[in-house]
């Protein structure tokens, strides 16, 4: 009984400690916020509009919830096996019109995401290849 005991629980110590293994964890690049490059920054203007803003920018993704006079844009890329890179821009309005940007992080460089990755992981069982169309078919008909 003592044997089958040991034997017992040496099985669940290792089942336990197996399941804390590090090798085979899946990590990929986790882009949050909105998209903030330095050509867009470029073209904002004092004065422009709040809607010209947004057709430039996009929707911001902070809005003070009580002072409607500062919109934030922030970009977060949290690289699977690096550092976190952050960008913010902080647009400020008097009125309706754009009165001031501030700039957060290193705006003028570029962010490097990889293209080949879709929403999720692949699927089984399918190919990074496209299939060309077929031309001139038409469906058979009774």
């Amino acid at each position: 009984m003592q044997k089958l005991t040991r034997i017992v629980t040496l099985s669940l110590a290792l089942l336990m400690i197996s399941g804390c293994s590090y090798f085979g964890v899946y990590k990929r690049d986790l882009p949050q916020g909105n998209l903030v490059t330095e050509a867009m920054v470029e073209q904002l203007r004092p004065g422009m509009s709040r809607q010209q803003v947004v057709d430039l920018m996009g929707s911001p993704l902070l809005e003070a919830p009580f002072d409607a006079r500062q919109w934030d844009y922030v970009y977060r890329l949290d690289e699977a096996y690096g550092g976190v890179e952050q960008r913010r821009v902080t647009l400020t309005f008097q009125g309706e019109r754009l009165a001031g940007i501030d700039r957060e992080g290193n705006i003028s460089g570029d962010i490097q995401l990889p293209e080949d990755q879709g929403a999720g992981p692949r699927v089984e069982g399918t190919s990074d290849t496209r299939m060309e169309a077929i031309e001139n078919v038409t469906p058979d008909r009774p």
